[in-house]
């Protein structure tokens, strides 16, 4: 993969990180329902967080030495 492909692909991954965790989105999981106990905003804000990580991990490992 050549380096341009990782810095859109980074690029990419900057923006929709900032359109999940923005006002429309983010306040579809804002509501009184617990999943096993725990409240859904948190574990949603926490589960979309681990997912962007998984993608820039993936990303960077992807990328040539």
């Amino acid at each position: 993969m050549n380096q341009t492909l990782v810095s859109q692909r980074l690029l990419a991954l900057c923006f929709a990180s900032g359109v999940l965790f923005n006002f429309p989105l983010i306040a579809l999981w804002d509501q009184s329902v617990r999943w096993f106990g725990v409240p859904l905003f948190p574990l949603a804000l926490f589960l979309l967080w681990g997912g962007l990580i998984a993608g820039l991990a993936w990303i960077v490992e992807q990328a040539p030495d």
